[in-house]
């Protein structure tokens, strides 16, 4: 994955996961931040690896995956334009809970979430605000993640290896 100088706040300010963050939060995210590029098929992270970054996506499609027996690796989310790419490096043990791969070339603007954490201790108003940032696209993946998922178990020889469990969103 190609990485390029740090971001402008004035840049993060723009991506509508960031939008209306007050502007000295956004200053100090953007010690932590910086854009990337990664071609079709670069591997973000497996499950069960090391959470230690998170990515807005810019441009291009990330497949998020999980191993499903039987099955192999399944596409189980479809995220693009102005997605947010990894929650996991929130929580300890901060390993991550599916994998995630390029299903066409990717911008994104990646953050080193140990710095994020580190951020977010020292201001508590900062970590109060991602926090809940995080929560809402968390709850609106668990609530796609479960109509998917009752499609599947209603169709179940419909998805075969490698197929991806449902369209684009």
């Amino acid at each position: 994955m190609d990485e390029t100088p740090p971001v402008p706040a004035s840049s993060l300010a723009r991506h509508p996961f960031l939008r209306g963050l007050r502007g000295h939060h956004l200053e100090r995210l953007a010690t932590a931040a910086h854009r990337v590029t990664a071609p079709d098929r670069h591997r973000f992270f497996d499950e069960g690896g090391r959470a230690d970054r998170f990515w807005l996506v810019e441009t291009g499609r990330v497949g998020v995956d999980a191993h499903v027996p039987g099955r192999g690796l399944v596409v189980v989310e479809t995220l693009g334009r102005d997605a947010v790419l990894g929650w996991s490096w929130l929580f300890p043990p901060f390993q991550w809970r599916f994998g995630a791969r390029a299903l066409a070339p990717v911008r994104a603007v990646e953050f080193d979430a140990r710095l994020v954490r580190t951020l977010c201790a020292d201001d508590p108003e900062l970590g109060h605000e991602l926090t809940r940032r995080f929560a809402e696209v968390m709850l609106d993946r668990l609530q796609a993640t479960r109509m998917r998922l009752m499609d599947v178990y209603t169709h179940p020889g419909r998805i075969r290896p490698g197929e991806t469990l449902w369209p684009d969103r």
